[in-house]
């Protein structure tokens, strides 16, 4: 009782009597708590940052091995990947050039048609792949139930293609989430029909994909294993039909997930990679004999945290539309386009996998726009990476031809049909190539590979190539395929140089 009183007595003692006094200790005590805060917030920020780039552990996708493959196609072998490389049957280094084109996607799309005359443009024009987007929602309208209709659908424009010496990408796309949201993806069964779709703008508008509809959706597949699963059945059941077709080159995966809603970094760690294993898993146990193309994170031109997967036949196949899609704009200076694309191949090597570029383009209105192909083209040489344009046949000035099909963009076409080494055996390399005036130098060193190289040139826009080299090598030009067969002797070192006639 003493003990307490005296305490008592203490602080009533302290305690000042004026008003002056409380209002100085008050101010004391204001003057250190705000340290306190400061430091709690800035330990918050530290913690969030600190589990945002905490590292993860590399991922295993088990894959049976291919074992014998049925027969290739003729003119479409095999392919694979060798270290860095996309290589053929013959361990020749492969760049596959082309474009991507919609025509089997969902109304919503608006898609043109694909038709025998824009496969012979292609083959004409010395391309090599179209990059075919396909439709869950379509594949499966209702849960479980599958259409054999549509996948028929799928297998004959792969026909017709194959028939003109282009490989098929097949790539599950999505835009919006779900048609339903006036988009592309997810089948309607697929959606989160209690959550409101307010329509902040025209699909595929930035302002429209604020739709709680379409985040809410795009979430919960990402959360949780429920629509996943019945996804990887989905491309299983794509994968059955194919499995034995070397006119297929590979299946990407699923078109430009992204973070958004949920966190960037951790969204790539703890979803988008360990769901790329699960389903290379899946598909390889259909399909071993593909390969299996892995996007980046498209949010915007940020990093991807790549988690390294082992698996084989892995190829990274980004986007690419820095200074179109995303600020700033591009004014003809190529640095922010040559800085994201050596990013890419930087994350390319961190999987690791060899390097395609599945989309790229810009408005062809645009007044920089022929400096910015050319640049990104001589960018993404500069990494040995092929690519595909987004698209060849739609609405409005990013296309080649016109939906009607009674108009070609030629100045586009002719920017884009760059003589190539479609496959090469080691020890052969070429210049970056001109498409509009067509001249391409190929260099052979003295120890380089048996096999003869195949060299795409433009029949349809530069007209049969003129040739001369330093070492009597041998060559035969088919203009129906727009392929050039070249044979330089053992142990001769040589270069070789095409022109246009």
């Amino acid at each position: 009782m003493s003990g307490s009183g005296e305490s008592a007595r203490l602080v009533r003692w302290q305690r000042p009597s004026s008003a002056w006094g409380r209002r100085r200790v008050t101010r004391t005590t204001e003057r250190g708590g705000a340290p306190r805060l400061r430091l709690l917030a800035l330990l918050v920020v530290i913690g969030v940052v600190a589990w945002l780039l905490l590292p993860v552990p590399a991922l295993t996708a088990v894959v049976p091995a291919a074992g014998s493959r049925p027969a290739a196609q003729p003119g479409l072998p095999w392919l694979s990947t060798a270290d860095d490389r996309m290589v053929d049957q013959t361990g020749r280094t492969v760049l596959l050039h082309g474009f991507d084109d919609d025509a089997l996607l969902e109304s919503t799309m608006k898609p043109a048609p694909l038709d025998a005359t824009d496969a012979s443009l292609m083959e004409g024009s010395g391309f090599d792949v179209v990059r075919l987007p396909i439709a869950w929602s379509l594949l499966e309208p209702e849960r479980g139930q599958f259409s054999t209709a549509y996948l028929d659908r799928i297998a004959s424009t792969v026909a017709m293609l194959n028939a003109h010496h282009l490989y098929v990408v097949l790539d599950m796309h999505f835009l919006g989430w779900s048609p339903v949201y006036g988009g592309s993806g997810a089948p309607a069964w697929a959606t989160l029909s209690w959550v409101p779709d307010v329509q902040w703008g025209p699909m595929p508008s930035v302002t429209r994909l604020l739709s709680p509809a379409i985040n809410a959706s795009t979430a919960y597949f990402w959360l949780t294993s429920d629509w996943q699963t019945q996804y990887l059945r989905t491309w299983q059941f794509v994968a059955e039909r194919f499995r034995g077709d070397s006119g297929v080159g590979g299946y990407d995966i699923i078109n430009e997930a992204h973070a958004f809603p949920l966190l960037p970094l951790r969204f790539d760690k703890d979803d988008l990679f360990p769901f790329y294993a699960r389903a290379i898993t899946a598909i390889g146990d259909v399909d071993p004999n593909h390969l299996f193309l892995l996007e980046n994170d498209a949010l915007g031109d940020l990093p991807t945290s790549v988690v390294p997967i082992s698996a084989p036949d892995l190829v990274y196949a980004p986007h690419v539309y820095t200074g179109v899609l995303f600020p700033p704009s591009f004014t003809g200076d190529p640095q922010n386009l040559d800085t994201h694309v050596d990013e890419l191949a930087k994350e390319a090597s961190q999987l690791p996998a060899a390097m395609w570029v599945g989309e790229f383009g810009i408005n062809t209105d645009d007044s920089h726009s022929s400096q910015w192909i050319a640049d990104a083209l001589d960018a993404f040489a500069a990494h040995s990476s092929g690519w595909a344009w987004w698209q060849w046949r739609a609405e409005g000035t990013w296309s080649v031809r016109s939906p009607d099909g009674n108009s070609l963009n030629m100045t586009l076409l002719r920017e884009l049909a760059q003589p190539y080494l479609v496959a090469a055996p080691s020890g052969y390399a070429a210049s970056q190539a001109d498409g509009v005036d067509g001249r391409l130098l190929i260099t052979v060193a003295t120890a380089h590979g048996p096999p003869a190289a195949e060299v795409a040139w433009s029949d349809y826009t530069l007209g049969s190539p003129q040739v001369s080299d330093s070492c009597g090598a041998q060559w035969t030009w088919d203009p129906s395929s727009s392929r050039l067969s070249l044979t330089v002797p053992a142990g001769v070192a040589c270069q070789v140089e095409l022109s246009a006639g």
